[in-house]
């Protein structure tokens, strides 16, 4: 007899753990959540939050995105990406990052009714963690998982107290790994992984300084220090993030993987700081300093009978791009609809193999993504002469060179300005963060076939209604007044189906179909004297279908099914879909 018993118990509080719980809590699906420390992240690791992230939050609520606004740092200050010699010293050029280049802003706005920001996981896990309890979540701090086992009925979760030492035991139908990079519960399950964990060292020196002298005029989330020979070794790049404007900052430098761990005490951290920053009378508040390994590996399968892992569990990479709690948090989002639908009794548990199938490409896309980042700075090594050799006078002669009024030294500033601008596959790349598609047994296609990219799909968002993309935003009109996104309409732990004028038969067959399966589908029926009105025709313009067809949206935004126009039979097509769809 187990201690405890809920529906669905998750290791981990972090980004993709608090995120699953507080959506379970809100579709009414009893869960625990549990965390090894006493409380939530103590240092600010993941701070990117891009738009596909902040629809999570906007979907558990409005009061969930406006507390996540309240303590981010809005975009506009998120700026431009600044590449220097040191944040006192001379600038080598910069590039405007994060959506705020206009072109890339107004796709940024077209995209999303949500607006990315920088919200570090200090902050970050407090609100997702906050909501999961006010909406209902048992949570238990100081509490570790140590093994389980899987029936056919369920899992039995073994965990232990820390504070008393004492274990206990967990019954639940199923079990969410989210415990980071080092997850205990993939390791117990013996899932599959490429790639390789601790390819680099680094480490992160936290700390306060009031810098805004060196930095307010140039906005930006992180300050890329070029110091070939900086006497305090490292591969001659150091990163300073702006964690709080401006006077919170945390130091990344590089060390020698194959060399033992430094050591990063009060006197090393400020004569880090002081050589990034070029002052040599810095005088810093040291927060906390650790280091830590780049890594770059992912499980090509994220689930084994009722054990689901997510975030860092699944997808190990380096912070490069700002993926990491993006992906975690879209993890969740992908997951607890379904776990709610087959606790409800609403689908079987073949719904549930979709999870990895769907996930699992993602996870190898952004663990790639990342590492390629990393040496995608290969070139601006190159174009400043810093790219091997410990000649650092001959370095410091190449970084100089680019000044000279000559043939050789306009061809550097140029490789150096290209250099810069293609780091946008790193700093600005829209397409990798909203492109997500799924192709699964909980998308059915009916053969369409995926629309053929007209753009670089790293870089640019391309919508479509296409089964398995996410729902495209755009601004609609309820008669009331106001405006609400198309995702607005949708979500909330219910499937959608929306149509026109003459899609009436979609609205009465999604009704009928929701009673037999027991499963409330909301409807929209959008046009001229309807409730919700398309006045700018831009949804015209997005669905892809006529006004008698039909999308029908899954809880977590993508489009599941669509019909360009009537069916003779709405019902009984419906009821198809929505039967393939829930493994009924």
């Amino acid at each position: 007899m187990a201690d405890i018993t809920t529906e669905v118990l998750v290791i981990g509080t972090g980004p993709a753990g608090s995120a699953t719980a507080a959506l379970l809590s809100s579709y009414g699906v009893e869960n625990m959540v549990v965390n090894r420390y006493r409380w939530l992240a103590n240092t600010p690791r993941a701070h990117i939050t891009n738009q596909r992230a902040m629809e999570v939050l906007r979907d558990l609520g409005p009061e969930v995105e406006r507390e996540a606004m309240l303590h981010a740092t809005h975009q506009h200050l998120m700026g431009e990406n600044v590449f220097c010699v040191s944040l006192a010293g001379e600038e080598l050029g910069r590039m405007k990052s994060w959506g705020n280049a206009p072109l890339s802003k107004a796709e940024h706005l077209m995209s999303s009714p949500c607006e990315m920001n920088d919200l570090p996981q200090t902050f970050m896990e407090p609100v997702l963690f906050g909501a999961a309890c006010r909406k209902g979540t048992q949570a238990r701090m100081s509490t570790e998982y140590v093994s389980h086992a899987q029936d056919d009925e369920g899992v039995t979760t073994t965990c232990r107290d820390r504070l008393t030492g004492k274990e206990f035991t967990v019954r639940s139908k199923f079990l969410v790994g989210a415990d980071g990079g080092n997850s205990l519960v993939a390791e117990q399950l013996g899932l599959p992984f490429e790639g390789k964990m601790g390819v680099g060292g680094s480490m992160n020196i936290l700390f306060r300084a009031d810098l805004s002298k060196y930095v307010a005029h140039r906005p930006s989330v992180l300050y890329w220090v070029m110091q070939p020979g900086a006497d305090v070794g490292g591969i001659g790049m150091g990163l300073v993030r702006m964690v709080r404007p401006w006077n919170e900052w945390l130091i990344v430098w590089g060390y020698d993987i194959n060399q033992p761990a430094p050591v990063v005490d009060a006197a090393l951290a400020t004569q880090v700081a002081r050589q990034l920053i070029g002052d040599p009378e810095l005088e810093i508040e040291l927060l906390s300093a650790n280091t830590w390994t780049v890594n770059n590996c992912f499980a090509t399968h994220m689930q084994k009978g009722r054990v689901f892992i997510m975030g860092d569990a699944a997808h190990r990479h380096p912070p490069s791009n700002g993926l990491g709690s993006n992906t975690s948090i879209q993890d969740g989002f992908n997951l607890a609809w379904k776990l709610a639908c087959v606790v409800k009794g609403q689908a079987t548990a073949r719904l549930l193999d979709s999870y990895s199938v769907e996930r699992a490409p993602i996870a190898r896309q952004i663990v790639t993504r990342a590492n390629q980042s990393i040496a995608e700075f290969g070139p601006i090594f190159e174009a400043l002469g810093m790219d091997g050799g410990v000649d650092h006078d001959k370095i410091q002669a190449s970084m100089a060179a680019r000044c000279d009024a000559t043939e050789a030294g306009e061809a550097q500033r140029e490789a150096l300005r290209k250099a810069i601008e293609f780091k946008k596959y790193e700093f600005d790349c829209h397409g990798v963060e909203m492109n997500q598609r799924y192709r699964s047994g909980a998308v059915v296609t009916d053969g369409q076939p995926e629309p053929a990219a007209d753009r670089d799909m790293e870089l640019h968002y391309q919508p479509t209604t296409w089964p398995g993309a996410r729902l495209p935003h755009v601004w609609l009109f309820p008669r009331e007044g106001g405006q609400v996104s198309t995702l607005d309409l949708c979500g909330r732990g219910q499937f959608t189906v929306l149509t026109g004028i003459g899609g009436e038969g979609w609205v009465a067959a999604a009704e009928q179909v929701g009673k037999a399966l027991g499963l409330p589908i909301r409807t929209h029926l959008i046009g001229p004297r309807q409730p919700i009105e398309d006045h700018s025709g831009d949804w015209a313009r997005a669905r892809e279908i006529r006004d008698a067809g039909c999308l029908l949206v899954r809880p977590d935004h993508h489009v599941a099914w669509r019909s360009f126009g009537a069916a003779a039979d709405p019902e009984a097509e419906l009821m198809r879909v929505m039967s393939a769809i829930l493994g009924r």
